[in-house]
């Protein structure tokens, strides 16, 4: 099927004048996960990052170390994989001419990538994802938050933001990344699959004037909550004529997220300020609402994914599959009413498939899970009103002392990041070296970054806060990140460890707390390797989940639980 996608798509190549086409991750909302995924399409690699190029005779396929081995397994049959970082100044496309879909690339990626050297040709038609289109039901209309949800009402955020508009001595901005312009208006929408991002833009002026960039269909529920009127809804398609209609000035634009296509349109009316999208850096800090509704929703899931531990470790004695435990836990998370539905697909990998970082089961591709391997579950949720993301790694068995001692460095690791200083090591970049310490001791490491940014009922995935190796961001009070080190030893096991924190702030200090609530493997701990701090930490982190959830569980798992003290 792959090899017919590839073939039709070259057919093409004669007509547009092109000797290849390039396929990003990304659509045309720049979204980590959109309804076509046309990476996939055309290469069946499912992860989350990538290039794919086509050339009349050879493939190529661009990742990062996260998914080397995952690219391998799904595309190594007609791709050749190479890695992310190599596409920098990359000289197997020289004086080849590439087309590209101006929808899909900012002007950004074609400066600073592969392109930069090449001859590109802008191809106006979606060659991959065009016939899948009328398969997706794109029509499901937005709909609005509260403020007693979100916190804070979106005239205040619009001022704000009208605030770094005049700062910067621009007439008016465009919000292109469509989970900002949900934040800016509180609304959310059903455009993707795995977040409730409204697939739209905005453009606000300098006199708080908004225009909202969308389907018309979908703008209805907005239009009677009156927070828009109907003559400030601009299709898509007429995005040109409008602009044309605005007065000349200055623009303020995100490089990250504003495509050459709306970009190509707006400059032939306004000068463009690349400064970037303020909103970014001001949704990253949740307020005490948004606060307040995720641990809200975490505790809804730690229950889920505890009860799921003490199923999969104490009562299930059958012999069952990857994908069957993965609908198990999607089975726990649905017994709450808020649950929605899963914040990315599930990560549940056995034995060799745990090391694949981003490995994916499905029902057709799956593997037994055995008593004597151990098992990596990544997985998350999106409630009302919250975002989830978890990993627990469990054994079944009396795990080699190898396992374990590797398995208490990620968590020497992982405990070393909940209680940095954050006065000391306020970046990502700093919080990094913490996390990598007792791995690094042993000349161990993993590919991919310690933590990352997430949203309020929003991106599972989101910046500009991280905890890597390359994040400057200062860590402040209300963000919320990712705690994930792991270890992944090729054809054998994964390990990893992940709980969401916030930065909370007493006494005029900052540290992180916990937002996940749901034990981690005692049976995978050496507990002779760590500190009396460490344990203490275990202790009270372990006391803290029975006292959240105990009201809820039955005697057995009540019983379950406090062997974890």
């Amino acid at each position: 099927m792959i090899e017919a996608r590839i073939r039709k798509l070259r057919d093409q190549f004669q007509k547009l004048k092109i000797d290849g086409y390039v396929i990003p991750k990304n659509d045309e909302f720049f979204s980590e996960y959109s309804k076509i995924d046309r990476l996939k399409i055309i290469s069946n690699f499912s992860g989350s990052a990538g290039y794919a190029i086509i050339l009349k005779r050879k493939n190529y396929l661009f990742v990062d170390g996260r998914y080397s081995l995952q690219a391998k397994i799904e595309s190594g049959k007609n791709f050749s994989i190479i890695d992310y970082h190599k596409i920098i100044n990359c000289n197997l496309f020289k004086n080849l001419i590439l087309g590209i879909s101006p929808k899909f690339f900012t002007s950004n990626q074609i400066k600073n990538f592969f392109l930069k050297n090449n001859k590109i040709e802008l191809i106006n038609e979606d060659l991959v994802g065009s016939s899948y289109k009328k398969q997706v039901n794109f029509n499901k209309p937005f709909f609005s938050l509260n403020e007693n949800t979100v916190g804070e009402n979106y005239t205040n955020k619009i001022n704000k933001v009208l605030k770094i508009i005049k700062k910067n001595k621009c007439d008016s901005i465009f919000v292109s990344a469509p989970e900002n312009v949900a934040w800016l208006l509180n609304i959310r929408g059903h455009d993707n699959p795995n977040s409730p991002i409204p697939d739209c833009h905005l453009f606000l002026n300098k006199n708080g004037k908004y225009y909202l960039i969308a389907d018309k269909k979908k703008v209805k529920n907005l239009i009677k909550d009156k927070k828009i009127s109907s003559n400030r809804i601009i299709n898509p398609n007429d995005f040109k004529l409008f602009i044309e209609k605005q007065k000349k000035g200055k623009i303020l634009i995100d490089p990250k997220t504003c495509s050459l296509f709306f970009e190509h349109i707006i400059k032939t009316k306004f000068k463009i300020s690349m400064n970037g999208d303020p909103i970014y850096q001001m949704k990253s800090i949740k307020n005490k609402m948004e606060i307040k509704n995720m641990v809200h929703s975490h505790i809804f899931d730690g229950l889920a994914l505890t009860k799921f531990i003490y199923w999969i470790k104490e009562i299930n004695k059958k012999r069952i599959t990857e994908f069957e435990a993965q609908n198990k836990l999607e089975e726990f998370r649905k017994k709450n009413s808020n649950y929605l539905y899963p914040s990315f697909n599930t990560i549940a990998g056995t034995g060799c498939n745990g090391a694949i970082i981003h490995y994916r089961a499905t029902k057709k591709n799956t593997k037994i899970i055995k008593k004597n391997d151990i098992f990596l579950c990544d997985s998350g949720g999106q409630y009302k009103y919250g975002t989830t993301d978890v990993t627990r790694t469990i054994c079944f068995s009396k795990p080699k002392n190898k396992i374990k001692d590797i398995f208490t460095r990620v968590l020497k690791g992982h405990i070393a990041v909940v209680q940095v200083d954050l006065k000391k090591f306020n970046t990502g970049k700093l919080i990094d070296k913490k996390a990598r310490k007792y791995l690094k001791n042993k000349n161990l490491d993993y590919e991919h970054g310690t933590g990352h940014g997430v949203g309020f009922f929003s991106n599972v995935h989101e910046g500009p806060q991280s905890i890597s190796k390359y994040n400057n961001i200062k860590i402040q009070e209300g963000m919320i990140l990712s705690n994930e080190p792991g270890y992944y030893k090729k054809d054998q096991f994964g390990i990893r460890i992940e709980n969401l924190i916030y930065v909370k702030k007493k006494n005029d200090k900052l540290f992180f707390d916990n937002l996940t609530l749901a034990p981690i493997d005692k049976d995978l701990i050496n507990f002779d390797k760590l500190t009396k701090n460490e344990k203490n930490y275990l202790f009270n982190y372990n006391l803290l989940i029975y006292c959240k959830l105990y009201k809820f569980l039955n005697k057995d798992e009540r019983k379950w639980l406090l062997s974890f003290f």
